[in-house]
């Protein structure tokens, strides 16, 4: 997916996907205005759709296998 690193605010838990209402880790911000967010099976699902109605893409995505700085060593 095509995405442009902006300087949005980032997603949080609060944000949910406009399809199902898990988390979203994908911001679309679309060309007529307005956006979108979307959880990660739904931003790969749409993504040719969005790539060409999409202004920008922000892509939190990677969020999901961080490892938190609270993990043990074992958990690294």
């Amino acid at each position: 997916m095509t995405t442009v690193l902006t300087p949005a605010t980032p997603l949080t838990a609060g944000d949910r996907c406009d399809r199902c209402g898990a988390q979203a880790y994908l911001r679309v911000v679309l060309i007529s205005g307005g956006e979108l967010l979307f959880c990660a099976h739904h931003g790969r699902k749409f993504e040719p759709e969005l790539k060409k109605i999409a202004a920008e893409i922000q892509d939190e995505t990677e969020k999901l296998t961080a490892t938190p700085a609270s993990a043990s060593d074992d958990e690294r």
